[in-house]
Protein backbone atom coordinates (compact mmCIF):
# COMPACT_ATOMS: atom_id res chain seq x y z
CA UNK A 1 0.00 0.00 0.00
CA UNK A 2 1.47 3.54 -0.88
CA UNK A 3 2.63 6.02 1.65
CA UNK A 4 -0.71 8.48 2.94
CA UNK A 5 -3.35 5.49 1.63
CA UNK A 6 -5.89 5.04 4.02
CA UNK A 7 -6.59 1.43 4.24
CA UNK A 8 -10.44 -0.54 3.64
CA UNK A 9 -11.91 -3.08 5.21
CA UNK A 10 -15.07 -3.94 3.28
CA UNK A 11 -16.62 -7.38 4.08
CA UNK A 12 -17.88 -9.11 0.63
CA UNK A 13 -20.16 -11.99 1.26
CA UNK A 14 -21.75 -12.27 -2.19
CA UNK A 15 -19.46 -15.41 -4.05
CA UNK A 16 -17.45 -14.50 -6.63
CA UNK A 17 -15.57 -17.71 -8.87
CA UNK A 18 -11.54 -16.67 -9.56
CA UNK A 19 -10.77 -16.59 -13.46
CA UNK A 20 -6.93 -16.44 -13.19
CA UNK A 21 -3.82 -16.16 -11.04
CA UNK A 22 -1.37 -14.11 -11.56
CA UNK A 23 2.42 -13.50 -10.25
CA UNK A 24 2.15 -12.80 -6.92
CA UNK A 25 -0.48 -15.64 -6.78
CA UNK A 26 -3.45 -13.79 -6.65
CA UNK A 27 -6.89 -15.22 -7.75
CA UNK A 28 -7.91 -12.40 -10.20
CA UNK A 29 -11.97 -12.21 -10.44
CA UNK A 30 -14.02 -9.79 -12.33
CA UNK A 31 -17.44 -8.00 -11.32
CA UNK A 32 -20.16 -7.65 -13.60
CA UNK A 33 -20.17 -4.63 -15.47
CA UNK A 34 -22.18 -2.14 -14.90
CA UNK A 35 -25.15 0.04 -16.89
CA UNK A 36 -21.89 2.52 -17.13
CA UNK A 37 -19.67 -0.06 -17.58
CA UNK A 38 -21.71 -1.73 -20.32
CA UNK A 39 -22.30 1.80 -22.52
CA UNK A 40 -19.01 2.23 -22.66
CA UNK A 41 -18.60 -1.07 -24.21
CA UNK A 42 -16.26 -1.88 -20.71
CA UNK A 43 -16.17 -5.54 -18.93
CA UNK A 44 -16.47 -4.95 -15.05
CA UNK A 45 -14.09 -4.27 -12.81
CA UNK A 46 -11.25 -6.46 -11.67
CA UNK A 47 -10.78 -7.77 -8.37
CA UNK A 48 -6.96 -9.26 -7.04
CA UNK A 49 -7.55 -11.56 -3.96
CA UNK A 50 -5.21 -12.77 -1.99
CA UNK A 51 -5.03 -16.54 -0.98
CA UNK A 52 -8.08 -17.55 -3.79
CA UNK A 53 -7.32 -19.67 -7.07
CA UNK A 54 -8.49 -20.37 -10.36
CA UNK A 55 -12.02 -22.08 -10.24
CA UNK A 56 -12.85 -21.40 -6.47
CA UNK A 57 -15.66 -19.56 -5.37
CA UNK A 58 -14.86 -17.20 -2.60
CA UNK A 59 -16.30 -14.65 -0.45
CA UNK A 60 -13.51 -11.62 -0.10
CA UNK A 61 -12.43 -8.49 2.25
CA UNK A 62 -11.53 -5.90 0.55
CA UNK A 63 -8.31 -3.91 1.31
CA UNK A 64 -7.87 -1.41 -1.04
CA UNK A 65 -10.16 0.49 -3.18
CA UNK A 66 -8.87 2.01 -6.64
CA UNK A 67 -10.96 3.12 -9.82
CA UNK A 68 -10.12 0.57 -12.21
CA UNK A 69 -9.46 -2.25 -9.67
CA UNK A 70 -9.71 -3.92 -5.68
CA UNK A 71 -6.89 -5.36 -3.64
CA UNK A 72 -8.27 -7.90 -1.25
CA UNK A 73 -8.05 -11.31 0.75
CA UNK A 74 -10.27 -14.07 0.96
CA UNK A 75 -12.93 -14.54 3.72
CA UNK A 76 -14.00 -17.97 2.97
CA UNK A 77 -13.52 -20.43 0.31
CA UNK A 78 -17.32 -21.84 -0.69
CA UNK A 79 -15.48 -24.16 -3.19
CA UNK A 80 -11.61 -25.30 -2.89
CA UNK A 81 -9.79 -26.16 -6.20
CA UNK A 82 -8.51 -29.24 -6.53
CA UNK A 83 -5.15 -28.20 -7.27
CA UNK A 84 -5.29 -26.42 -3.76
CA UNK A 85 -2.45 -27.61 -1.35
CA UNK A 86 -1.71 -27.04 2.65
CA UNK A 87 1.17 -24.74 3.02
CA UNK A 88 3.55 -26.04 4.72
CA UNK A 89 5.40 -23.34 6.15
CA UNK A 90 3.92 -21.50 9.71
CA UNK A 91 4.76 -18.35 8.38
CA UNK A 92 2.69 -18.50 4.97
CA UNK A 93 0.94 -15.88 4.26
CA UNK A 94 2.65 -13.54 6.41
CA UNK A 95 6.45 -13.89 5.02
CA UNK A 96 7.48 -12.57 1.77
CA UNK A 97 9.87 -15.31 0.52
CA UNK A 98 6.81 -17.82 -0.66
CA UNK A 99 3.77 -16.47 -2.29
CA UNK A 100 2.27 -20.33 -3.75
CA UNK A 101 2.47 -22.92 -1.18
CA UNK A 102 -1.12 -23.21 -1.44
CA UNK A 103 -1.05 -24.62 -5.15
CA UNK A 104 0.40 -27.88 -5.95
CA UNK A 105 3.48 -27.78 -7.08
CA UNK A 106 2.57 -29.30 -10.27
CA UNK A 107 -0.16 -26.20 -10.88
CA UNK A 108 3.12 -24.23 -10.13
CA UNK A 109 4.48 -25.16 -12.86
CA UNK A 110 1.88 -25.57 -15.73
CA UNK A 111 1.58 -21.52 -14.59
CA UNK A 112 4.81 -20.66 -14.92
CA UNK A 113 5.07 -22.13 -17.80
CA UNK A 114 2.15 -20.05 -19.49
CA UNK A 115 3.35 -16.85 -17.85
CA UNK A 116 6.23 -17.53 -20.48
CA UNK A 117 4.12 -18.63 -23.23
CA UNK A 118 2.70 -15.13 -22.74
CA UNK A 119 5.11 -13.34 -22.73
CA UNK A 120 6.49 -14.42 -25.88
CA UNK A 121 2.80 -14.34 -27.47
CA UNK A 122 2.18 -10.97 -26.47
CA UNK A 123 5.38 -8.99 -26.05
CA UNK A 124 7.54 -10.82 -28.32
CA UNK A 125 4.50 -11.64 -30.92
CA UNK A 126 5.68 -15.05 -31.41
CA UNK A 127 5.80 -18.44 -30.40
CA UNK A 128 8.27 -20.82 -29.55
CA UNK A 129 8.44 -24.03 -32.93
CA UNK A 130 8.79 -26.39 -29.45
CA UNK A 131 7.49 -26.08 -25.77
CA UNK A 132 10.12 -27.47 -23.69
CA UNK A 133 9.14 -29.89 -21.04
CA UNK A 134 9.29 -28.08 -17.97
CA UNK A 135 11.90 -28.95 -15.42
CA UNK A 136 11.30 -29.37 -11.90
CA UNK A 137 13.02 -30.55 -8.59
CA UNK A 138 13.16 -30.83 -5.11
CA UNK A 139 10.12 -28.70 -3.42
CA UNK A 140 11.71 -28.12 -0.05
CA UNK A 141 14.80 -27.29 1.31
CA UNK A 142 16.41 -26.46 -2.07
CA UNK A 143 17.19 -22.74 -1.52
CA UNK A 144 21.10 -22.68 -0.84
CA UNK A 145 21.87 -19.00 -0.29
CA UNK A 146 19.59 -16.03 1.55
CA UNK A 147 19.47 -13.05 2.30
CA UNK A 148 18.29 -12.75 6.52
CA UNK A 149 17.14 -9.05 7.49
CA UNK A 150 18.19 -8.74 11.30
CA UNK A 151 16.38 -6.09 13.43
CA UNK A 152 16.06 -5.40 17.18
CA UNK A 153 12.85 -5.84 18.69
CA UNK A 154 13.74 -6.44 22.34
CA UNK A 155 12.14 -3.64 23.26
CA UNK A 156 8.62 -4.64 21.89
CA UNK A 157 8.63 -8.49 21.35
CA UNK A 158 11.81 -9.22 23.37
CA UNK A 159 13.86 -10.87 20.71
CA UNK A 160 15.85 -10.12 17.62
CA UNK A 161 13.93 -11.22 14.48
CA UNK A 162 16.49 -12.80 11.84
CA UNK A 163 14.57 -13.63 8.56
CA UNK A 164 12.82 -12.99 5.81
CA UNK A 165 10.68 -9.66 5.09
CA UNK A 166 6.91 -9.66 5.56
CA UNK A 167 4.98 -9.89 2.36
CA UNK A 168 5.31 -6.35 0.11
CA UNK A 169 6.28 -4.76 3.58
CA UNK A 170 9.61 -3.44 5.92
CA UNK A 171 8.97 -5.43 8.60
CA UNK A 172 11.28 -9.07 8.78
CA UNK A 173 8.94 -11.71 9.93
CA UNK A 174 8.64 -13.47 13.41
CA UNK A 175 9.83 -17.03 11.50
CA UNK A 176 11.70 -19.75 13.84
CA UNK A 177 11.61 -22.33 10.81
CA UNK A 178 12.04 -22.26 6.71
CA UNK A 179 10.66 -24.63 4.80
CA UNK A 180 12.42 -23.73 1.41
CA UNK A 181 16.09 -23.51 3.67
CA UNK A 182 18.09 -27.05 4.29
CA UNK A 183 16.99 -28.15 7.40
CA UNK A 184 20.40 -27.46 9.28
CA UNK A 185 20.23 -23.83 8.17
CA UNK A 186 16.45 -23.63 9.22
CA UNK A 187 17.37 -24.85 12.75
CA UNK A 188 19.75 -22.19 13.34
CA UNK A 189 17.55 -19.34 13.32
CA UNK A 190 16.68 -19.98 17.08
CA UNK A 191 20.20 -19.55 17.90
CA UNK A 192 20.72 -16.85 15.59
CA UNK A 193 18.39 -14.54 17.30
CA UNK A 194 20.02 -15.32 20.77
CA UNK A 195 23.56 -14.83 19.26
CA UNK A 196 22.43 -11.85 18.01
CA UNK A 197 20.89 -10.62 21.05
CA UNK A 198 24.45 -11.25 23.13
CA UNK A 199 26.49 -9.22 21.15
CA UNK A 200 27.21 -5.50 21.60
CA UNK A 201 25.92 -4.34 18.10
CA UNK A 202 22.98 -5.87 18.50
CA UNK A 203 21.37 -2.90 16.53
CA UNK A 204 24.37 -2.62 14.15
CA UNK A 205 23.71 -5.77 12.33
CA UNK A 206 21.30 -5.52 9.76
CA UNK A 207 21.49 -8.33 8.00
CA UNK A 208 23.39 -12.74 7.98
CA UNK A 209 23.60 -13.53 4.04
CA UNK A 210 24.37 -17.56 4.28
CA UNK A 211 25.68 -19.76 1.63
CA UNK A 212 25.71 -23.41 1.45
CA UNK A 213 28.51 -25.69 -0.29
CA UNK A 214 28.40 -29.08 -0.95
CA UNK A 215 30.19 -31.21 1.71
CA UNK A 216 34.24 -31.86 1.01
CA UNK A 217 34.32 -35.35 0.32
CA UNK A 218 29.67 -36.18 -0.05
CA UNK A 219 31.13 -39.78 0.35
CA UNK A 220 33.41 -39.59 2.59
CA UNK A 221 32.78 -42.26 6.08
CA UNK A 222 34.06 -38.97 7.85
CA UNK A 223 31.02 -36.95 9.33
CA UNK A 224 32.44 -33.95 9.47
CA UNK A 225 33.79 -34.39 6.02
CA UNK A 226 30.16 -35.91 4.35
CA UNK A 227 28.56 -32.50 5.75
CA UNK A 228 27.63 -29.98 3.74
CA UNK A 229 29.84 -26.38 4.47
CA UNK A 230 28.25 -23.49 5.73
CA UNK A 231 29.10 -19.81 5.27
CA UNK A 232 27.38 -16.84 7.35
CA UNK A 233 28.21 -13.45 6.59
CA UNK A 234 27.54 -11.00 9.21
CA UNK A 235 27.07 -7.72 7.80
CA UNK A 236 28.38 -4.93 10.87
CA UNK A 237 28.22 -1.02 11.00
CA UNK A 238 29.89 -1.07 14.38
CA UNK A 239 33.39 -2.81 15.13
CA UNK A 240 33.31 -6.02 17.16
CA UNK A 241 34.35 -6.30 21.10
CA UNK A 242 36.61 -8.92 22.45
CA UNK A 243 33.77 -10.37 23.81
CA UNK A 244 31.66 -10.14 20.48
CA UNK A 245 34.82 -12.13 18.61
CA UNK A 246 34.57 -14.73 21.29
CA UNK A 247 30.46 -15.17 20.89
CA UNK A 248 31.05 -15.36 17.30
CA UNK A 249 33.61 -18.18 17.48
CA UNK A 250 31.41 -20.23 19.94
CA UNK A 251 28.75 -20.14 17.70
CA UNK A 252 30.76 -21.19 14.72
CA UNK A 253 32.52 -24.23 16.85
CA UNK A 254 28.96 -24.87 18.32
CA UNK A 255 27.46 -25.12 14.58
CA UNK A 256 29.93 -25.85 12.84
CA UNK A 257 29.63 -23.11 10.17
CA UNK A 258 32.32 -20.76 8.61
CA UNK A 259 31.78 -17.01 9.57
CA UNK A 260 32.55 -14.02 7.49
CA UNK A 261 32.12 -10.44 8.59
CA UNK A 262 31.33 -7.71 5.81
CA UNK A 263 32.28 -4.10 7.31
CA UNK A 264 31.42 -2.12 4.12
CA UNK A 265 30.52 -2.68 0.42
CA UNK A 266 30.46 -6.15 -0.89
CA UNK A 267 34.45 -6.01 -1.61
CA UNK A 268 34.67 -6.41 2.30
CA UNK A 269 33.67 -9.80 2.72
CA UNK A 270 36.54 -11.61 4.59
CA UNK A 271 36.85 -15.12 6.67
CA UNK A 272 36.10 -14.12 10.24
CA UNK A 273 36.54 -18.15 11.96
CA UNK A 274 37.92 -20.41 11.12
CA UNK A 275 40.41 -18.73 9.04
CA UNK A 276 40.45 -20.63 6.06
CA UNK A 277 37.77 -23.28 4.35
CA UNK A 278 36.22 -24.01 1.22
CA UNK A 279 33.01 -23.93 -0.52
CA UNK A 280 32.39 -25.48 -3.64
CA UNK A 281 29.14 -26.97 -5.89
CA UNK A 282 29.89 -29.72 -8.67
CA UNK A 283 28.52 -30.55 -11.57
CA UNK A 284 29.47 -34.31 -11.55
CA UNK A 285 27.92 -34.75 -15.42
CA UNK A 286 30.84 -32.60 -16.19
CA UNK A 287 33.51 -33.68 -13.55
CA UNK A 288 33.67 -30.22 -12.14
CA UNK A 289 34.47 -29.04 -8.78
CA UNK A 290 33.53 -24.92 -8.75
CA UNK A 291 34.80 -23.24 -5.49
CA UNK A 292 33.03 -20.15 -4.41
CA UNK A 293 33.12 -17.35 -1.48
CA UNK A 294 29.64 -16.10 -0.04
CA UNK A 295 29.40 -13.09 -1.76
CA UNK A 296 29.73 -14.42 -5.20
CA UNK A 297 26.91 -15.22 -7.37
CA UNK A 298 25.62 -18.67 -7.63
CA UNK A 299 22.36 -20.49 -8.07
CA UNK A 300 20.43 -21.13 -4.82
CA UNK A 301 19.04 -24.67 -5.96
CA UNK A 302 22.25 -26.59 -6.30
CA UNK A 303 20.16 -29.71 -7.91
CA UNK A 304 18.68 -27.26 -10.56
CA UNK A 305 21.46 -25.95 -11.28
CA UNK A 306 22.89 -29.31 -12.96
CA UNK A 307 19.90 -29.74 -14.39
CA UNK A 308 19.76 -26.07 -15.93
CA UNK A 309 23.46 -26.64 -17.36
CA UNK A 310 22.79 -30.08 -18.67
CA UNK A 311 20.36 -28.81 -20.87
CA UNK A 312 21.53 -25.84 -22.28
CA UNK A 313 24.60 -27.50 -23.18
CA UNK A 314 22.73 -30.24 -24.64
CA UNK A 315 20.87 -27.55 -26.48
CA UNK A 316 23.78 -25.30 -27.51
CA UNK A 317 24.45 -29.07 -29.73
CA UNK A 318 28.43 -28.16 -29.98
CA UNK A 319 30.73 -29.85 -32.28
CA UNK A 320 34.86 -30.37 -30.79
CA UNK A 321 35.63 -28.27 -33.37
CA UNK A 322 33.25 -25.02 -32.11
CA UNK A 323 34.61 -22.04 -30.51
CA UNK A 324 31.34 -20.58 -28.07
CA UNK A 325 31.04 -17.22 -26.35
CA UNK A 326 29.33 -17.60 -22.44
CA UNK A 327 28.04 -14.30 -21.98
CA UNK A 328 27.33 -12.77 -18.34
CA UNK A 329 29.43 -15.66 -17.44
CA UNK A 330 29.82 -14.98 -13.75
CA UNK A 331 32.25 -17.73 -12.25
CA UNK A 332 32.36 -19.95 -14.90
CA UNK A 333 29.11 -22.04 -14.09
CA UNK A 334 28.30 -22.47 -18.02
CA UNK A 335 32.10 -22.04 -18.87
CA UNK A 336 33.67 -24.70 -17.37
CA UNK A 337 31.19 -27.15 -18.80
CA UNK A 338 31.30 -26.03 -22.18
CA UNK A 339 35.27 -25.98 -22.06
CA UNK A 340 34.55 -29.83 -22.00
CA UNK A 341 32.67 -30.19 -24.88
CA UNK A 342 33.85 -27.74 -27.45
CA UNK A 343 37.54 -26.72 -28.46
CA UNK A 344 37.39 -22.88 -27.26
CA UNK A 345 35.39 -20.55 -25.00
CA UNK A 346 35.35 -17.21 -24.07
CA UNK A 347 33.47 -16.25 -20.98
CA UNK A 348 32.68 -12.43 -21.02
CA UNK A 349 31.59 -10.78 -17.28
CA UNK A 350 31.17 -7.22 -16.08
CA UNK A 351 32.63 -7.55 -12.49
CA UNK A 352 36.25 -7.53 -12.24
CA UNK A 353 36.19 -9.59 -9.15
CA UNK A 354 33.56 -12.74 -10.93
CA UNK A 355 35.72 -12.55 -14.00
CA UNK A 356 39.00 -13.51 -11.22
CA UNK A 357 37.30 -16.28 -9.56
CA UNK A 358 36.38 -17.74 -13.10
CA UNK A 359 40.13 -17.68 -14.22
CA UNK A 360 40.80 -19.47 -10.86
CA UNK A 361 37.82 -22.27 -11.30
CA UNK A 362 39.36 -22.66 -15.42
CA UNK A 363 42.91 -23.26 -13.81
CA UNK A 364 41.51 -25.43 -10.30
CA UNK A 365 40.05 -27.61 -13.09
CA UNK A 366 42.38 -27.92 -15.40
CA UNK A 367 40.58 -25.79 -18.16
CA UNK A 368 42.87 -22.73 -18.36
CA UNK A 369 44.33 -23.44 -21.89
CA UNK A 370 40.39 -23.97 -23.27
CA UNK A 371 38.60 -21.30 -21.31
CA UNK A 372 39.74 -17.63 -21.22
CA UNK A 373 37.84 -15.00 -19.49
CA UNK A 374 37.48 -10.99 -20.16
CA UNK A 375 35.70 -8.36 -18.28
CA UNK A 376 33.53 -6.44 -20.47
CA UNK A 377 30.31 -4.07 -19.96
CA UNK A 378 27.59 -6.25 -21.21
CA UNK A 379 25.10 -3.15 -21.27
CA UNK A 380 26.85 -1.03 -23.29
CA UNK A 381 27.40 -3.21 -26.19
CA UNK A 382 27.75 -2.54 -30.22
CA UNK A 383 28.70 -4.31 -33.36
CA UNK A 384 31.99 -2.78 -33.16
CA UNK A 385 32.11 -4.59 -29.50
CA UNK A 386 30.82 -8.06 -30.48
CA UNK A 387 33.41 -8.09 -33.93
CA UNK A 388 35.79 -7.43 -30.89
CA UNK A 389 34.96 -10.54 -29.47
CA UNK A 390 35.95 -12.73 -32.71
CA UNK A 391 33.61 -15.55 -34.54
CA UNK A 392 32.03 -17.93 -32.49
CA UNK A 393 29.01 -20.21 -33.88
CA UNK A 394 27.69 -20.95 -30.61
CA UNK A 395 26.64 -18.11 -27.68
CA UNK A 396 25.16 -19.10 -24.37
CA UNK A 397 23.76 -15.77 -22.47
CA UNK A 398 22.70 -15.99 -19.29
CA UNK A 399 21.90 -12.11 -17.93
CA UNK A 400 20.32 -10.79 -14.91
CA UNK A 401 16.64 -9.79 -14.96
CA UNK A 402 17.53 -6.85 -17.05
CA UNK A 403 18.02 -9.04 -19.75
CA UNK A 404 20.10 -8.62 -22.62
CA UNK A 405 18.47 -5.78 -24.88
CA UNK A 406 22.09 -4.29 -26.04
CA UNK A 407 23.84 -7.61 -26.83
CA UNK A 408 20.17 -8.41 -29.61
CA UNK A 409 20.21 -4.65 -30.84
CA UNK A 410 24.01 -5.05 -31.58
CA UNK A 411 23.41 -8.38 -33.25
CA UNK A 412 20.27 -6.94 -35.12
CA UNK A 413 22.20 -3.98 -36.30
CA UNK A 414 25.04 -6.32 -37.58
CA UNK A 415 22.27 -8.92 -39.18
CA UNK A 416 22.93 -6.11 -42.13
CA UNK A 417 26.51 -5.44 -41.90
CA UNK A 418 28.71 -8.56 -40.62
CA UNK A 419 26.59 -11.70 -40.74
CA UNK A 420 29.46 -13.61 -40.27
CA UNK A 421 29.76 -12.47 -37.28
CA UNK A 422 26.78 -13.46 -35.76
CA UNK A 423 26.19 -16.77 -34.24
CA UNK A 424 23.76 -19.48 -35.60
CA UNK A 425 22.50 -20.46 -32.32
CA UNK A 426 21.69 -18.69 -29.10
CA UNK A 427 21.09 -20.77 -25.83
CA UNK A 428 19.57 -17.91 -23.78
CA UNK A 429 19.32 -18.38 -19.72
CA UNK A 430 16.63 -15.96 -18.37
CA UNK A 431 15.46 -15.31 -14.88
CA UNK A 432 12.52 -12.83 -16.39
CA UNK A 433 10.25 -13.81 -18.54
CA UNK A 434 9.62 -10.43 -20.11
CA UNK A 435 13.05 -8.99 -20.45
CA UNK A 436 13.28 -12.29 -22.46
CA UNK A 437 10.42 -11.43 -24.31
CA UNK A 438 11.37 -7.99 -25.51
CA UNK A 439 15.14 -9.52 -26.56
CA UNK A 440 13.13 -12.45 -28.38
CA UNK A 441 11.43 -9.72 -30.11
CA UNK A 442 14.67 -7.80 -31.64
CA UNK A 443 16.07 -11.28 -32.30
CA UNK A 444 13.23 -12.97 -34.22
CA UNK A 445 12.04 -9.60 -36.01
CA UNK A 446 15.31 -7.98 -36.48
CA UNK A 447 17.95 -9.38 -36.41
CA UNK A 448 17.01 -12.78 -38.33
CA UNK A 449 16.32 -15.38 -36.04
CA UNK A 450 13.74 -18.01 -34.95
CA UNK A 451 12.18 -19.14 -32.03
CA UNK A 452 13.09 -22.87 -32.30
CA UNK A 453 12.04 -24.13 -28.33
CA UNK A 454 11.42 -22.68 -25.21
CA UNK A 455 10.64 -23.96 -21.83
CA UNK A 456 10.79 -23.08 -17.75
CA UNK A 457 13.20 -24.72 -15.07
CA UNK A 458 10.72 -24.50 -11.95
CA UNK A 459 14.47 -23.33 -9.93
CA UNK A 460 12.54 -21.20 -7.05
CA UNK A 461 9.62 -23.97 -5.94
CA UNK A 462 6.35 -21.90 -3.79
CA UNK A 463 7.77 -18.63 -5.60
CA UNK A 464 6.87 -16.41 -8.54
CA UNK A 465 10.08 -16.50 -9.60
CA UNK A 466 9.99 -18.14 -13.24
CA UNK A 467 13.79 -19.51 -15.19
CA UNK A 468 13.14 -20.11 -18.63
CA UNK A 469 15.49 -20.91 -21.54
CA UNK A 470 14.57 -20.55 -25.02
CA UNK A 471 16.86 -21.33 -28.23
CA UNK A 472 17.24 -19.02 -31.52
CA UNK A 473 18.46 -20.82 -34.38
CA UNK A 474 19.55 -18.02 -37.62
CA UNK A 475 17.70 -18.03 -40.42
Amino acid sequence: MRRGEKPVHIEVTEPICIESLDLDAQGIARLAPNEVEIAEGQSGKVIFIQGALPTELVTYVVTREKARFSKAKVLNILKPAVFRATPKCKEFGVCGGCTMQHLDIRAQIAMKQRVLEDDLKHIAKVSPEEILRPMGGPAWEYRHRARLSVVNRSIKKGTVLVGFHEGKSGYVADMLACEILPKHVSDLLPDLRKLVMGLSIVDRMPQIELAVGEAAEPDSTDLQKSKPVTALVFRILNPLTVADEQLLRDFADQHQVWIWLQTKGIETVAPFYPSTGKLCYRLPEFEIEMPFKPADFTQVNHLMNRALVSRAIRLLEIKSTDRVLDLFCGIGNFTLPLAKRSQSVLGIEGLASLTNRAQENAIHNDLAEKASFMQSNLFEVTAETIASWGRADRWLMDPPREGAMEICQALASLHQQRSDLIPRRIVYVSCNPKTLARDTEILCHHAGYVLKSAGIINMFPHTSHVESMAVFDRV
